[in-house]
């Protein structure tokens, strides 16, 4: 995804346009620029879309009229760029896998040094999404000065006038499960092989044997050639890697399973690892990724199943949306159920749902402000099931001065009304969010390993005719993703039957005991740490806990310090205190 470059900004030609130059974009293999153009009305797409000149032409339409989100509904993953004698419009995709950053003039542009701006990160901000999460502040790029487009919003510009975010989403409720399904399962498979016919070649795949990259695969089969490579280690599900087989063994595709070892665990940051202007989680897995991606480099593209868990599935934060809309009775049934199926007590998971929906979004925010500034850590909200906004271990590593300026932030974003306030919907944007950011942040990991991917489960159409399903629906209760087996009734039973899911999360551990003395001394010159926002101390007790395999707690947020650290650090994007790039 990262071949194609565009940037753009309020250009006083007098004409009330604002002028994109097509000779700054640089289009990768197996992605156009096409354009049309009529009178003062222009539209222009660039990306991964097969959409043609005469539907570009019908749009301009549109385009006149300012229905700018007529111009976001092809199949793809593209940005698009529009004008007529009033205003231009930029646009990327909704979950922000094609991202748009601008400033406060107006200039904007797909890719940060395109910005021609120094950038400085914003240092209280990297901090704040460790402890609290990126949900509460989508507008912001890791760097001071510089925003970002949300997904789900496009860029309206207009000479002498600040830059504004319009609504683009366009979600058309489905009647039911049944007939949302049948228009995902539609969208789905155009996504995957529009793509596969267009690579008119083997094609590559992940194949981890969950549902998500076997639904994907299954679909390419059917229309072309595909090496499909599954990751193994001592520490990986035996189930994962035996779906994996099985779906290659149905399919009588390619398939390669890597066999990884000690040397592959995450956190080895080795010398010469690639980097980008943002932080990413994925890359503490670069020897992961190295190893079990060598067989597919240098293929057309690479399928996975990045972001199915967003559009197939949905997380409590259902039932919190039932509480909300006074269905009591109905939200404590599906609870009481959900938590007997895991021999789990139901109480203390009903009450923590309770207590997040009878305080709502930025009540919940407000408490964590709270606790943040009388240092009251222990009794986050919603400790029971979803929450806005859960404080947990890294919280505890806060200096003073870093509570303050986290809690500052919170305090920021809990002012903010154009969130929404009702739980599924907002935990389901924030979710596909966060899942664009990581997809976008794989991509110079990607360049490194010949590695050209593609994520059909991000595609428009598809999040779109997924989030048409109403989430609750979409929480299957007795049954593992619902959606899919209604969409794909033709996926085997043996398949759509899966309730378990594979994780990391041991390899994560194994990770902190092999590289704990490295990872410490990463910690010890980390930006977060050295500016006075994390204490030492209370980070290196953590991690030393971790390193000894006593507890799991903490190490997802020990995840993201660790990353983001070396992200500044190693990246060169700053010094240690923050100041010069």
């Amino acid at each position: 995804m990262g071949e194609q470059w565009l940037a753009g900004g309020p250009a006083a030609d007098g004409s009330g346009l604002i002028v994109v130059d097509l000779g700054d974009v640089r289009v990768g293999p197996g992605s156009r620029a096409r354009s049309a153009t009529e009178g003062s009305a222009t539209v222009t797409v660039v990306g991964d879309c097969p959409v043609e000149e005469t539907e570009l032409h019908r749009v301009l339409v549109a385009v006149r009229a300012g229905r700018w989100e007529d111009l976001t509904g092809w199949p793809g993953s593209y940005w698009v760029m529009a004008a007529n004698e009033r205003e231009r419009f930029v646009c990327g995709d909704l979950a922000g896998l094609r991202p748009v950053y601008y400033t406060a003039d107006g200039t904007w542009a797909s890719h940060l040094r395109l910005l021609k701006k120094r950038l400085v990160p914003e240092l209280a901000l990297a901090a704040a999404r460790v402890v609290a999460g990126s949900d509460h502040w989508p507008g912001r790029s890791p760097y001071e000065g510089i925003n970002l487009v949300p997904g789900g919003h496009g860029l309206l510009l207009r000479i002498g006038q600040v830059p504004k975010l319009v609504d683009v989403t366009a979600i058309q409720p489905a009647e039911d499960l049944q007939s949302g399904a049948a228009q995902f399962g539609a969208a789905l498979t155009q996504a995957v092989q529009y793509r596969v016919r267009a690579a008119g070649a083997t094609v590559g795949a992940d194949l981890s044997g969950g549902l998500d990259s076997s639904a994907a695969v299954v679909l390419a089969s059917q229309v072309g050639q595909v090496h499909a490579v599954t990751y193994t280690d001592a520490y990986t599900s035996a189930e994962d890697a035996s779906f994996a087989a099985r779906i290659a063994e149905h399919t009588d595709i390619e398939h390669t399973i890597a066999h990884g070892t000690d040397e592959d665990l995450p956190f080895s940051f080795p010398t010469g690892q690639p980097t980008g202007l943002e932080p990413a989680l994925s890359a503490a897995l670069f020897e992961m990724d190295r190893t079990y991606l060598a067989p597919v480099a240098g293929l057309p593209l690479h399928l996975t199943g990045h972001g199915g868990d967003v559009v197939l599935d949905a997380t409590s934060s259902v039932w919190v949306r039932l509480l909300q809309d006074g269905k009591r009775r109905a939200a404590h049934r599906q609870i009481v159920a959900y938590a007997r199926m895991r021999n789990a007590a139901p109480g203390p998971f009903w009450h923590g749902l309770k207590d997040t929906a009878a305080l709502g979004r930025t009540g919940v925010l407000e408490k964590a402000v709270e606790q943040l500034e009388k240092n009251r850590l222990q009794n986050a909200p919603g400790v029971g099931g979803w929450s806005w906004c859960r404080l947990g271990t890294a919280a505890s590593w806060l200096t003073p001065n870093g509570r303050a300026q986290v809690a500052m932030l919170l305090r920021q974003a809990a002012a903010d009304t154009s969130p929404p306030e009702r739980a599924d919907e907002f935990d389901q944007w924030a979710a596909l969010r966060f899942t664009g950011a990581s997809a976008r942040g794989w991509a110079p990991y990607a360049d490194a390993l010949g590695i050209r991917p593609v994520y059909p489960y991000l595609d428009n159409t598809v999040v779109r005719a997924a989030f048409a399903v109403p989430p609750e629906a979409r929480r299957g209760l007795y049954t593992f993703k619902p959606m899919l087996s209604a969409a794909l009734p033709d996926l085997p039973d043996w398949l759509l039957g899966r309730r378990s899911k594979g994780s990391f999360t041991p390899q994560r551990v194994m990770a902190f005991q092999q590289h704990r003395s490295q990872l410490g001394d990463l910690l010890a010159v980390s930006p977060l740490i050295t500016s006075g926002l994390f204490n030492h101390d209370a980070v290196a007790d953590t991690l030393a806990q971790l390193g000894q395999g006593r507890t799991p707690i903490g190490s997802a947020d020990m995840h993201q310090l660790l990353t983001v650290s070396w992200w500044l650090i190693g990246a060169g994007t700053c010094s240690s205190t923050g100041t010069s790039c």
